[in-house]
């Protein structure tokens, strides 16, 4: 029995003396248990956030460029938007550049005016808004048309369309110019209405 007493508190002095050892050679900053845990975890990888480039294209357009993106209406509660070089706007009027949305009144005489007036070497980027077909006469889809519109006459009730022309000079025919969805009662997204549609590229700035 005093054997077993003598070996029980040597196992005990051993016991305290490592726990002492430990105590002053193992740094303060010991990992917590919580940190033990993690041991093992594969790391979790988080991608940075994308950045943003101008009218939200994915990828910038180079030096020397002007990034444009056109976006036809849909339906009455999704207006049409016209952007350029991160501007956004319906109508926008400066040198060199013009902006037109095409809705449903008759403002065929207006817009004449305003292609007319537009000086040589223009880019006018233009979208229809609920309808651009009924009350858009000859003379302005024939305007349009020396713009470089090959779906002007095409235009049918409620289409949407899109199109960047220029006055004076001619685009690159790698750029996205037009394009153009008609109504289809089988295939409409809205009640009536076809899915909007959109353009977006790079046009060189020395071509202005």
């Amino acid at each position: 029995v005093v054997l077993r007493c003598f070996g029980l508190v040597l196992a005990s002095l051993a016991a305290w003396y490592m726990g002492y050892l430990l105590a002053v050679h193992v740094p303060q900053n010991t990992v917590s248990l919580a940190a033990l845990q993690d041991i093992g975890k594969k790391p979790v990888l988080r991608a940075p956030a994308p950045k943003r480039h101008k009218c939200d294209h994915w990828s910038p357009c180079s030096p020397g460029n002007f990034a444009y993106r056109i976006l036809s209406g849909g339906a009455k509660q999704r207006s049409a938007k016209i952007c350029f070089e991160d501007e956004l706007r319906n109508v926008l009027c400066v040198p060199g550049i013009t902006r037109h949305v095409i809705d449903s009144t008759d403002h065929s005489g207006e817009m004449m005016d305003f292609i007319r007036s537009a000086p040589e070497g223009t880019l006018l980027l233009m979208a229809t808004y609920d309808d651009g077909s009924t009350k858009l006469k000859d003379d302005v889809k024939k305007l349009v048309e020396e713009l470089g519109s090959k779906e002007i006459k095409n235009i049918k009730f409620r289409s949407s369309w899109v199109f960047v022309g220029a006055k004076g000079f001619k685009l690159p025919d790698n750029i996205q110019k037009e394009k153009i969805n008609h109504s289809d009662k089988t295939k409409n997204r809205y009640n009536g209405w076809p899915a909007e549609i959109q353009i977006e590229g790079c046009i060189p700035r020395n071509l202005i």
